[in-house]
C-alpha cells in the first residue's frame, strides 16, 4: 500500500513547504527579547506555495493590525515598539492609511493614568477575516490531521461592529465559550503570551467551535460546519435575520436582538 500523498492545509495543491500557524512574524525574535524565546514549538502544517510564501503581505498586515491594539499585553506592546516600528519606518508615509487602517489619524487616550498617542481608524475587516481563516484552517489540520472541508463562520471579538445584532452575537459567543471552556479544559499553545487557542468538543449537530487569542486581548471566534453536517431549522436565528425582536438565553444571561 502506498503512503497517502499529503496536500496543502488549505487546498488540494501539492505541498512544497511547511507553514507556521499563526505566522511566525507574530512571535518576537530572540534578538529583540534578550534571550527570551517566544518561538518555541511553533505549529507548522504542510502548505502549497500560494498559501505560504505568496501571502507574506497578508502576514505583515496581520502583524501590524494586531500589535497596534491598545489593550495588548506587554509582549504585544513590546513587539510593536521593536519589530513593527522598524518595519513602519521603512514604509512610505501613507502606508498605514492605505494598508492597515482606513481614515487613519492620531489620537490621545488615557491608559493607566498616562496619556498615550494612538492610531485611530477603521480596520480592513475583510482582510483580517481572510488572515484568521488561514490560521483557523491550519489549526484544524494540526488537531485533526486533515484539511477542513465545509463552511466556517467568524466573529472578531476585538472589533466593535456597527451592526447591533453582530455586536450582540459577539457577546453571546464570548459568553458561550466561557461556559463551554469549563467542560473542555485548558487552552493550547506553547507561547500563550503571543497566542493560544482552544477547540471545543463538537455539539449535538457536529459543529466545532474554536477560540483564538492574540497578545492576551484579541479574541477571534470560529465555527466549523463540516460539509456532511445537516443543521436543523433554527427558529431563533430565522427571527433575528427577519428583523423580529428576539431574546436568546444563555445561562442566567439574556441577549436581545433587533431591539
Amino acid at each position: 500500500m502506498t503512503e497517502e500523498k499529503k496536500t496543502c492545509y488549505m487546498c488540494d495543491n501539492e505541498v512544497v513547504s511547511m507553514e507556521h500557524v499563526p505566522p511566525v512574524c507574530l512571535f518576537p525574535e530572540i534578538k529583540d527579547t534578550k534571550g527570551i524565546n517566544f518561538r518555541k514549538n511553533l505549529i507548522k502544517v504542510p502548505s502549497c506555495d500560494i498559501h505560504n510564501s505568496k501571502k507574506s503581505d497578508d502576514d505583515e498586515f496581520l502583524l501590524f493590525s494586531l500589535t497596534g491594539l491598545v489593550n495588548n499585553n506587554n509582549v504585544g506592546q513590546f513587539h510593536f515598539h521593536t519589530k513593527v516600528n522598524r518595519a513602519i519606518r521603512r514604509k512610505n508615509k501613507d502606508f498605514i492609511n492605505k494598508q492597515v487602517l482606513r481614515n487613519h489619524k492620531y489620537g490621545i487616550v488615557k491608559i493607566n493614568d498616562e496619556d498615550k498617542l494612538i492610531s485611530v481608524g477603521y480596520p480592513d475587516v475583510e482582510r483580517l477575516t481572510k488572515c484568521f481563516e488561514h490560521i483557523a484552517y491550519g489549526l484544524y489540520y494540526h488537531k485533526f490531521g486533515k484539511r477542513f472541508v465545509g463552511d466556517i463562520g467568524m466573529i472578531n471579538g476585538f472589533i466593535d461592529y456597527k451592526d447591533s445584532n453582530r455586536q450582540t452575537l459577539k457577546k453571546f459567543l464570548k459568553r458561550r465559550f466561557e461556559l463551554e471552556t469549563v467542560l473542555n479544559g485548558e487552552f493550547q499553545g506553547e507561547n500563550p503570551a503571543v497566542f493560544y487557542y482552544q477547540f471545543n468538543e463538537p455539539d449535538e449537530y457536529g459543529l466545532i467551535s474554536l477560540k483564538m487569542v492574540f497578545y492576551g486581548t484579541a479574541e477571534v471566534y470560529v465555527g466549523f460546519k463540516p460539509e456532511e453536517i445537516q443543521i436543523p431549522f433554527n427558529l431563533a436565528m430565522a427571527l433575528i435575520n427577519d428583523g423580529s425582536k428576539t431574546t436568546m438565553t444563555l445561562g442566567d444571561e439574556e441577549f436581545q436582538f433587533n431591539q
